[in-house]
C-alpha cells in the first residue's frame, strides 16, 4: 500500500455521496451490525444531517477506490431554530454546549469517521484526518466538538474507559459537560470491551497498561483531543461514546506538518 496513489476530496457528486453512504454502511452495518435491518436493503447509511448545505463529506481514495470517509457538520441556523439551540449541531440535542460557545469561536462537529477494514493500517487514516483539518481551517472552524466510539454497550466498560482516559491525562482542563443518565442502555450488554481480568485490575486501582478503544486514542494522540464528560449513550448506534473537544490551534505540530505536506503534495479538488 505504500506505493498507492492517495487523494482526498470533498464529496460533491451523486456518485461520491453514494460512496460515502456505502462506506458507512459497510462499517456500521455490515461489519459492526449496528444498523437496522431496513438499511441493508440499500446498504447505505444516511441521516438528515447529510443533506444539509452546511455538512461537508470528506472522501479518501486509494487509487480509484473510495476507502474512507467522515463528515464535518458546521453550524446550521435552520437546525438551531428548529431545536431551540444556538448553533444547530447534533451534539447540542444531547449535551449542553453553552460553556463552549464564545464570540469568535466557530464550532463544528466531525462524525461518521469510517475506514474500510482492509485499509485501517494504511495511510487512509492520516489522509482522512488531513482532509478534516484542512477543510475545517478553510471554513474558519476553530474547535471541533464530537463524541468518539467506545466499542461497547456496557455502562461498566464505558466508565472504565473514561477512567483510563483520565489516568492518561486526556481530560480537558477547561471544559466539562453533563451527560444524561443512560437509561436506554441495555441491562445485559451484548458487546463488552474489557475482560473480567482487566476489570479486576481496575477495581484494585491498577489502570497502568489498560487498553482504550482505537478511536479515542487516535484523536487524543494525533489531534490533541481532550474529553469533556463521562460516557454518553448513543441510542442510534446503541453504543457508548466519549464526548471530546479539539482546538484546531492545539493540534500537535507534527500532525499539522504532516497534513500540510499532504495538502501541498496534492491539493484536493474543491
Amino acid at each position: 500500500m505504500t506505493c498507492m496513489h492517495w487523494r482526498w476530496r470533498v464529496a460533491a457528486t451523486q456518485r461520491e455521496l453514494d460512496d460515502v453512504a456505502r462506506i458507512r454502511w459497510a462499517v456500521f452495518g455490515g461489519e459492526l451490525g449496528l444498523l437496522s435491518p431496513q438499511s441493508a436493503l440499500s446498504r447505505r447509511e444516511v441521516t438528515c444531517v447529510d443533506t444539509l448545505d452546511t455538512t461537508v463529506h470528506v472522501l479518501v481514495y486509494a487509487g480509484h477506490e473510495p476507502v474512507a470517509t467522515m463528515r464535518v457538520a458546521l453550524p446550521n441556523a435552520e437546525v438551531a431554530a428548529n431545536q431551540g439551540g444556538k448553533v444547530g449541531l447534533e451534539m447540542e440535542q444531547r449535551v449542553d454546549l453553552s460553556g463552549l460557545l464564545q464570540p469568535g469561536r466557530v464550532v463544528a462537529e466531525p462524525s461518521r469517521f469510517c475506514v474500510l477494514p482492509k485499509w485501517r493500517r494504511s495511510e487512509a487514516v492520516t489522509w482522512l484526518q488531513a482532509g478534516m483539518y484542512v477543510e475545517s481551517v478553510r471554513r474558519g472552524v476553530t474547535h471541533w466538538i464530537a463524541s468518539t466510539n467506545l466499542e461497547t454497550d456496557s455502562p461498566e466498560d464505558a466508565l472504565l474507559a473514561w477512567r483510563v482516559a483520565e489516568h492518561r491525562g486526556w481530560l480537558s482542563p477547561h471544559w466539562r459537560v453533563a451527560v444524561p443518565d443512560p437509561r436506554s442502555a441495555p441491562v445485559q450488554p451484548r458487546n463488552p470491551y474489557y475482560t473480567p481480568e482487566e476489570r479486576a485490575r481496575a477495581a484494585q486501582g491498577q489502570l497502568d497498561g489498560l487498553r482504550l478503544p482505537r478511536a479515542p486514542v487516535l484523536f487524543a494522540r494525533t489531534m490533541g483531543a481532550r474529553f469533556i464528560s463521562e460516557p454518553l449513550y448513543d441510542a442510534y448506534f446503541q453504543w457508548f461514546t466519549l464526548p471530546l473537544v479539539m482546538a484546531l490551534d492545539e493540534v500537535p505540530a507534527d500532525s499539522v506538518a504532516c497534513f500540510r505536506a499532504l495538502e501541498q503534495g496534492l491539493r484536493p479538488a474543491a
